[in-house]
């Protein structure tokens, strides 16, 4: 008896599930089968080929969804995620009702003014913070920028958390926090691959004006070891050709130019808009797109001296390249 119950027992363990880690593929260990189903309701992770069952309540790691109150339509449980956006985090509390208990039974009146002044000194702590004040200032002033310029979500929790940073650092005292908010949120733009410059920021708030941003700017590289990478002209291509409504084939060609001259080390120290503006006009020189350098530089935010310039300097480069290239093909 004892040796049967000792050969079931190692039967049992032979067929449990060998799992070596959280995020470790899980195998059938009846049939080596990889590509399992899990039921959603009863949290069984089963195989579909022989009907084994691996696991019989796996781990939900969404909302409990569980309806106790019969009036409320919704049966989500859980709060907003937590967000970077808020002073607090989106961890704020909230004292409404102070007449009357969760029961719905009316409070005697010293509990009622016990809750009054709780409910006074909870507004009084959460707004009159010097912090408080300013992240929610900066706030106000991010959400400008993110409707002007149409940031992403991403962008606008990257700009708060360097703010942050600058914050915790004291960059903020004695500057104004509307140029530091510019200037987190113009790096926030660069890191994240947005193109976005200094005269569409300018633009969009006129009261921070583009030399205060770039001193801002600059600060934050200083102080807070921000890892900028160098802005590629080809990301402004799109978004001047969609101006112009350019085709494809253009910014193609355009991109083109781009990586022969990038080769030859032209496009380093030179501003990125302009060098993409003069990198499209020639695309359309060769495409044979009637389209000016005029329209061009406005569609850019660019004068016609930039453009003009830098299409020189393009040309040059290209034109050597080819020049010293046609004696080694002959």
């Amino acid at each position: 008896m004892g040796t049967s119950g000792t050969d079931s027992k190692e039967g049992v363990k032979k067929r449990m599930p060998k799992i070596k880690g959280w995020k470790d593929d899980m195998v059938c260990p009846e049939c080596g089968n990889t590509a399992l189903i899990t039921d959603a309701k009863s949290g069984e992770v089963s195989c579909p080929v022989c009907g084994y069952v691996i696991l019989e309540r796996d781990v939900d790691w969404g909302p409990e969804w569980r309806n106790i109150d019969e009036e409320d339509e919704s049966r989500s449980r859980v709060g907003a995620p937590l967000s970077i956006m808020y002073r607090d985090h989106g961890l704020s509390t909230v004292i409404e009702k102070v007449d009357e208990d969760a029961a719905g039974r009316k409070l005697p009146k010293e509990v009622k003014e016990k809750m009054l002044r709780l409910k006074k000194l909870d507004a009084i702590s959460q707004v009159n913070t010097s912090e408080t004040r300013n992240l929610q200032q900066a706030v106000n002033i991010l959400e400008i920028y993110v409707d002007k310029l149409h940031l992403s979500k991403a962008v606008a929790e990257r700009a708060m958390l360097i703010y942050r940073n600058a914050l915790k650092a004291g960059l903020v005292r004695g500057r104004s926090i509307r140029s530091i908010m510019a200037a987190a949120t113009y790096a926030a733009c660069r890191m994240m691959d947005t193109p976005r410059d200094l005269r569409e920021f300018e633009k969009a708030y006129p009261v921070v004006k583009r030399k205060t941003i770039a001193q801002g700017y600059r600060l934050l590289l200083k102080h807070l070891n921000l890892k900028v990478p160098v802005a590629d002209p080809k990301i402004y291509l799109y978004k001047i050709a969609s101006k112009l409504g350019l085709e494809e084939r253009v910014v193609q060609e355009a991109i083109k130019v781009l990586a022969s001259a990038s080769s030859k080390g032209a496009t380093v120290g030179k501003d990125p808009v302009g060098m993409a503006a003069a990198a499209l006009y020639m695309a359309c020189q060769e495409t044979d797109q009637n389209v000016t350098q005029k329209d061009i530089a406005r569609a850019a935010g660019v004068t016609e001296v930039t453009v003009r310039n830098r299409f020189k300097g393009l040309k040059d480069v290209l034109e050597g390249v080819t020049s010293t290239q046609t004696p080694a093909t002959n």
